[in-house]
C-alpha cells in the first residue's frame, strides 16, 4: 500500500545524517589560511544510491511486502463490504445493517491500527538500517575532502537549506557515492531495484545551478 511505500520518504527527513558525522568522523585538521574551496552534497539521497543502500533498501521491500500485502486486502475486503452495504442497503432490517456497518467499523479500526503499527516498524528500520551506513559515509566523505582540499562542505539535501545557487562542478555526491562503493568492493547493487519504493528517486533539491537574482 502507498501508506507503507512512503515511508521510505522518511529517510530524506529522518535528520539523523549530520549527527552522525558529527559523532563519528574524525575531527578535520585545522585549514592552512588560503582560499575557501566549498563542496555540495546530498548526503540523504547519497545513502540510498550506494550500493550497500540500495541493498538495504531492497531486503526491507522484501521484509515488509507481505505485510503490505495484508493490508492490502484488508483495505480492498473494507471497500467490498462498503460496496455490499450500499447495494443492499434498502433490502436490510435495521438490526441488519447495523450489524454490518459494526463490521465495516471494526475492520476500519483494525487496519488503521496495523498500518500505524507497520509504519512505525518500518520506520525504526529505515533508521536504524540508514544511521549505521550514515557513520560509515561520513567518514569516507572527511577523508575525500580533506584530500581534495574542500574547506567547508554543504548538504542541500534538507528542504530548510538556505543554498539558493550553485555550480554543478562544485557537487561531489557522486563522487562520495563512488568513493564508498569503491571501499565496500563485496557489496554490489542489486540487478532489479524497485524504483517504485527507491528514495533516490525523489531528490529534495535540484543540482541545476539557479541564479540567486532569479524570481
Amino acid at each position: 500500500m502507498k501508506r507503507i511505500s512512503a515511508v521510505l520518504c522518511l529517510l530524506l527527513t529522518a535528520g539523523f545524517t549530520s549527527t552522525a558525522i558529527s559523532q563519528t568522523a574524525p575531527a578535520a585538521a585545522a585549514p592552512a589560511a588560503g582560499p575557501t574551496k566549498i563542496a555540495i552534497i546530498a548526503f540523504q539521497p547519497a545513502l540510498a544510491r550506494t550500493n550497500e543502500g540500495q541493498r538495504a533498501l531492497q531486503a526491507l521491500s522484501t521484509k515488509y511486502e507481505p505485510t503490505q500485502q495484508h493490508l492490502k486486502a484488508l483495505s480492498d475486503e473494507i471497500d467490498s463490504l462498503k460496496k455490499q452495504l450500499q447495494a443492499d442497503g434498502d433490502k436490510l432490517s435495521p438490526a441488519e445493517k447495523a450489524s454490518r456497518s459494526q463490521t465495516i467499523d471494526t475492520k476500519d479500526k483494525q487496519l488503521q491500527l496495523e498500518a500505524d503499527d507497520a509504519q512505525t516498524r518500518y520506520q525504526n528500520d529505515i533508521q536504524d538500517t540508514f544511521a549505521k551506513i550514515a557513520d560509515k559515509v561520513g567518514k569516507v566523505l572527511v577523508n575525500y575532502v580533506q584530500l581534495n582540499g574542500y574547506t567547508l562542505v554543504v548538504d542541500v539535501s534538507g528542504q530548510q537549506t538556505t543554498v539558493l545557487w550553485y555550480a554543478p562542478s562544485t557537487d561531489i555526491t557522486d563522487a562520495i557515492i563512488a568513493a564508498y562503493n569503491a571501499s565496500t568492493p563485496t557489496i554490489t547493487a542489486p540487478t532489479a531495484p524497485a524504483a517504485a519504493t527507491h528514495p533516490a528517486t525523489t531528490t529534495p533539491r535540484s543540482t541545476t545551478p539557479r541564479p540567486a537574482t532569479s524570481k
